[in-house]
């Protein structure tokens, strides 16, 4: 981490479950808080807990330099809604096989 920059990941304890349109893309009790300095709380959900069938892998990558490189998922109506660090930096190695969205409902 650079000076000043900070993340914590941490059990979420609660709800997570995302939606689009009237299809359930992912619902968990196991997701991950993911804080991390000038960015929004992100939830981080277990691979297991979402419809992995209803995506389709894009070419899109972006590199963190604090988590690493990130690969996206996309909807035919929706490009890039979902990303995960397939091989995180160690220092946030708790994300690995888990699945963020833009928008969750969280309860």
């Amino acid at each position: 981490m650079s000076r000043g920059h900070t993340i914590t990941i941490e059990p979420s304890g609660r709800h997570v479950r995302v939606v689009r349109g009237d299809q359930v893309l992912a619902e968990s009790d196991r997701a991950l808080l993911l804080r991390e300095t000038g960015c929004p709380v992100r939830y981080y959900i277990p691979a297991e807990d979402v419809r992995l069938d209803l995506l389709t892998p894009s070419g899109t990558h972006t590199d963190c330099p604090f988590k690493g490189t990130a690969s996206y998922w996309s909807l035919p109506d929706a490009p890039d809604l979902v990303w995960a660090y397939p091989d995180p930096k160690p220092e946030v190695a708790e994300i690995r096989d888990h699945l963020c969205f833009y928008e969750p409902e969280v309860s």
